[in-house]
């Protein structure tokens, strides 16, 4: 077997989360998560994979800090799987991948499923990409340059105000 090129020192922010999610069954996995499977037989029952390979899969996503083990409720033996704030980071990349997919790959209205907001039940917005003043952009509105020629660096909230938003998250 060919050994897969790592690319955890690499300089760039695609090819570095590719270690943990570059391949179709980690990033199914991921997907099946999101809709509630915990356990490796309903991920196997979902994905149809072998079990070798379900299992070298959740554990780099388990190493990787996407998915964590928890004993299962019940007080079995078995364990469960779960998304991490790290994993749970993941939704807007699979939503974007998902709405990719039913532009180029399905005929109008052909797909058979639909993300939808489960409050109104309605689908959710196609995501939108837009720069600091609001202007929705795309790709040839963009570069990538080294952080120290765009003066600062993007700052990530800081715990304060994501535990606000958190807190006001029943009143949008």
């Amino acid at each position: 077997m060919v050994k897969r090129t790592s690319h955890k020192e690499a300089p760039c922010a695609i090819a570095r989360p590719l270690d943990a999610i570059g391949d179709w069954w980690s990033l199914l996995i991921v997907r099946d998560a999101f809709n509630g499977l915990e356990r490796f037989g309903e991920f196997q029952k979902s994905l149809g994979l072998a079990k070798n390979i379900l299992t070298v899969r959740l554990r780099n996503l388990v190493e990787h800090g996407i998915l964590e083990t928890v004993p299962a409720s019940e007080g079995s033996a078995y364990q469960k799987y779960v998304l991490t704030e790290k994993g749970k980071g993941l939704f807007p990349l699979l939503v974007a991948l998902r709405q990719w997919g039913e532009q180029y790959f399905f005929e109008m209205d052909d797909c058979p499923l639909r993300l939808i907001d489960k409050r109104q039940g309605l689908p959710v917005r196609r995501l939108e990409l837009r720069s600091q003043d609001g202007r929705l952009i795309g790709p040839d509105d963009t570069a990538v340059v080294p952080v120290d020629e765009i003066g600062s660096p993007y700052v990530a909230p800081s715990s304060s105000v994501r535990d606000h938003e958190t807190s006001n998250e029943g009143e949008r």
